[in-house]
């Protein structure tokens, strides 16, 4: 089993940067890149077992969101489909817990998965790489109008 891991500080409440990442649709809010995502079967982008149909970078990907704990500010989710990657097992977590000091927020986010041992350092540093992307582009969006994050939630279903 490989494990791929990122962290960092934002400069946001752990609360509000939990608000922006908890509901599994808001992926095009907060990632640069995702075009748009529907939480299939009308269910809600809180509801565990709700699968996110996503189209990212011109790639469609559906993922099922495993866990979610708003005590820990915490979702796992893995892939429906073969991953976008040569992975096998693939689950990712992702988890914002609040720094004191400051009032900020740590988030992480963590896959485990199976892989070709020859292409374990090159695929976990690529997970590595593409969480901290996105947490950047989480950065970014919070930093531009951060106000008005949660009600862009809505706008983000096909």
């Amino acid at each position: 089993m490989a494990t791929a891991y990122y962290s960092t500080v934002l400069e946001w409440p752990a609360q509000d940067v939990w608000e922006i990442i908890r509901d599994f649709n808001n992926y095009p809010v907060w990632v640069r890149g995702a075009a748009e995502s529907e939480i299939e079967g009308g269910k809600s982008g809180s509801t565990v077992g709700a699968i996110r149909n996503a189209l990212y970078q011109g790639q469609r990907t559906r993922q099922r969101l495993l866990a979610q704990s708003d005590v820990e500010r915490s979702q796992t989710y893995e892939f429906c489909d073969a991953p976008t990657l040569p992975v096998t097992g693939f689950r990712a977590t992702l988890r914002v817990t609040p720094v004191v000091d400051g009032d900020r927020a740590f988030v992480e986010w963590w896959a485990t998965f199976d892989c070709e041992p020859l292409q374990r350092a090159e695929l976990t540093e690529t997970l590595r790489i593409r969480f901290g992307n996105w947490l950047q582009s989480l950065r970014e969006s919070m930093g531009s109008d951060s106000a008005k994050l949660p009600a862009l939630a809505g706008s983000a279903a096909v």
